[in-house]
């Protein structure tokens, strides 16, 4: 009996998250409680852990989490996650990147406001017992036609400019990963330096990922280049802006008013910036949201669930990326290659070690690392446990197994063709695939070096006869109805001098030895192979 796969659920989730893990046949434990010391003892018994920022994977963690197959964050950043040690292990990390972008930009926003009117401090004062109209009022500024400068033009960033500019402000972006066409698109200014931003922009914001790169990136230098009066919000990562420096550019009057929700440590009640009265501060509340935390929920658990299925999980970040504008290009043709390498395995003669993946057509103008995987994949499914698209490189390494990719500017007789070729016992050996349609359903095209048409279900047989005998399908539809087998498809290939004709069937049940055998000799054929995708 397989094993009922369980997660732990280590921080809060959505009740919506955890239920659909468990309508998905998972066992799911909350272990909001547990401490560092039970979390390690106890992960060895967990194929699946959902973390949000506060918990720690370490490499310590991963290594006892013997069953671990995947490492959720709900949320956007994984820096809590050893994920160098986890893709070691074959742990696939996954995230849910765009659950809280809405919310963090509308957080943003909100912290730029208030920057403006100084707000939250009118508000405690009054509170207080004091009418501080003059104190609060007098460095007040409206925010059209004000420079809006962004530093980092993600998801996050670009939400922020769009609702900068129904505010009527301008809007000037820095990112060097962004190609100027985009800006174009997106109808915003684009600097070509930070310096243009500090040298220009009224209000700053700073929307980068942490990394080794981004730590300290606003430093005392930028602040020197800013202009007097600069208004400046971090909603991004605690420590971008060195908070040394920011304390200082606003004891010196440079910063007129800032605003942060995020620390270098959390949780803390201890920063350099909290001791000025122009600084707006806040817990950590850019993804506090009702909206952002049943996204987040949902959204993990359904990554999660992917990967505990065997299935390839979009939002992975230690597998190869694929942008957004390829994987519309190529996502589609994932299934399809994890078939063409099931099938490959199972027609051919003996152990295949080195295949060549031609992508014809427009596909293969992309970066097809992924499908590749895919290929990989499907050839050692149900050959080696726990392969994923993590380990897969590596574990095909091991066992001898190569991949090289060709590339074809122009497919035949479809949009894209993807073929998978080889050499078994027996000589060379190919399959090939396609899909149709806009929903992209996937068909095996090729086979045997013939063409062939057939949509690809969970029981086939692909048989080899020789040309030109009458009678031959007959006698194969007679044993399946002998052994209440239903044929679904028949796909018959065109005929080719001196070649062996090639069928093959898609059928409702899986075939056992002593059946092929039986049809292999009441029908004369030269082979046959089944086939369970």
């Amino acid at each position: 009996m397989t094993e009922q796969k369980r997660v732990l659920v280590k921080e809060k989730l959505a009740p919506e998250g955890i239920a659909f893990l468990e309508e998905q046949g998972f066992a799911v434990d909350v272990g909001t409680e547990w401490d560092a010391a039970e979390l390690l003892a106890r992960i060895k018994d967990y194929h699946g852990l959902i973390i949000r920022s506060a918990t720690k994977v370490t490499a310590e963690v991963l290594q006892a989490g013997e069953k671990l197959e995947v490492v959720g964050r709900a949320g956007v950043g994984v820096d809590n996650v050893d994920v160098t040690e986890a893709t070691k292990r074959g742990v696939v990390v996954v995230n849910a990147p765009q659950s809280n972008v809405l919310s963090a930009a509308e957080h943003t926003v909100a912290l730029i406001m208030a920057c403006a009117r100084n707000i939250p401090q009118a508000h405690c004062d009054l509170k207080a017992g004091n009418w501080e109209k003059g104190r609060w009022g007098k460095g007040g500024v409206e925010l059209q036609d004000k420079v809006l400068g962004i530093i980092g033009l993600g998801r996050i960033g670009f939400l922020v400019a769009e609702r900068a500019r129904g505010l009527k402000m301008k809007v000037i972006a820095y990112d060097p990963f962004v190609p100027a066409e985009r800006f174009h698109e997106l109808g915003l200014e684009r600097a070509d330096t930070p310096g243009r931003i500090y040298r220009e922009a009224d209000f700053i914001t700073v929307h980068l990922p942490k990394s080794a790169e981004t730590m300290g990136f606003v430093d005392d230098d930028a602040f020197a280049q800013m202009k007097d009066g600069v208004r400046v919000i971090n909603v991004a990562r605690g420590g971008i802006i060195d908070e040394e420096a920011w304390s200082r550019a606003i004891a010196s009057g440079k910063v007129a008013a800032s605003a942060v929700d995020v620390y270098p440590s959390e949780p803390t009640t201890s920063c350099p910036l909290f001791c000025h009265d122009s600084v707006v501060c806040t817990p950590h509340l850019g993804a506090s949201t009702k909206e952002a935390q049943l996204r987040a929920g949902t959204i993990i658990a359904e990554q999660v669930a992917f990967v505990l299925k065997g299935q390839f999980a979009p939002n992975a970040v230690n597998v190869p990326m694929v942008p957004g504008e390829e994987a519309d290009e190529l996502m589609p043709y994932l299934g399809l290659c994890e078939m063409l390498g099931k099938l490959l395995v199972q027609v051919a003669e003996g152990p295949v070690e080195a295949v060549d993946i031609t992508y014809e057509g427009v596909i293969g103008r992309y970066d097809t690392r992924i499908l590749t995987l895919g290929v990989l994949q499907g050839m050692l499914a149900g050959k080696v446990e726990d392969v994923n698209f993590v380990n897969v490189a590596g574990i095909a390494e091991e066992r001898g197994l190569s991949a090289h990719e060709v590339k074809e500017p122009a497919a035949v007789d479809y949009l894209n063709v993807i073929r998978v070729s080889a050499r078994d016992a027996a000589g060379p050996l190919d399959v090939a695939g396609t899909t149709i349609g806009a929903a992209h359903r996937p068909r095996f095209v090729g086979i045997y070096g013939h063409s062939i048409d057939i949509e690809p279900v969970e029981n086939m047989v692909f048989l080899r006869a020789r040309a030109q005998v009458p009678g031959t399908f007959g006698r194969i539809g007679t044993k399946m109805g002998e052994f209440g087998i239903n044929i679904s498809q028949v796909t018959v290939a065109p005929s080719k001098p001196g070649e062996p004709e090639v069928m093959g069937l898609a059928v409702s049940d899986p075939l056992s030895d002593a059946q092929l055998t039986e049809i292999i000799a009441a029908a004369g054929l030269l082979d046959a192979k089944r086939v369970t995708l």
